[in-house]
């Protein structure tokens, strides 16, 4: 079974934020536009809790979002149900988690096909960050893919797969 990890307690960001602690959660529909909105309001937050527009770790931060989230619209489907986003920043550390209610699609790293054009999103999900993982919904059917960074040191981690 796997287990929610907790924070790490180094420092991953290049900029401090104005408070020590943030959280922001919001649910989404399971369409492209709920991705891209999810993407889009994880760059203002971010960019409000001080990882400014432009840095490198706000551009991998977004777009690590909108890998998880276009993840959860993709694979994570169930008609009529959306998927959750989830940032908390604690320090200079950034977790990112999205929710999907589709619990029997687990999340895995593959080879690409280069004849496909998806396939690629944790992998950038894993260039991107020093570790991510997944654990079952605790409070129904479904997963949440779970993340933080961006990436600071050569070793990829995956914990809970």
């Amino acid at each position: 079974m796997n287990s929610k990890p907790p924070l790490p307690l180094r420092p991953l960001l290049t900029t401090q934020p104005r408070f020590p602690w943030h959280h922001f959660t919001m649910r989404f529909t399971s369409s492209p536009r709920g991705a891209r909105l999810a993407r889009r309001l994880a760059g203002k937050r971010l960019h409000a809790w001080g990882v400014p527009y432009g840095s490198d770790a706000h551009d991998a931060l977004t777009l690590v979002v909108s890998e998880l989230a276009a993840n959860a619209v993709s694979h994570g489907l169930v008609p009529g149900r959306g998927f959750r986003l989830r940032l908390s920043a604690e320090g200079t550390t950034v977790r990112v988690e999205v929710t999907d209610t589709r619990g029997e699609c687990l999340p895995a790293l593959t080879e690409p096909s280069d004849e496909l054009e998806g396939g690629r999103g944790l992998l950038l999900v894993a260039a991107l960050t020093d570790c991510w993982g997944w654990y079952p919904r605790e409070d129904g059917p479904g997963k949440t893919v779970w993340t933080w960074g961006p990436r600071r040191s050569s070793g990829r981690t995956q914990v809970g797969a």
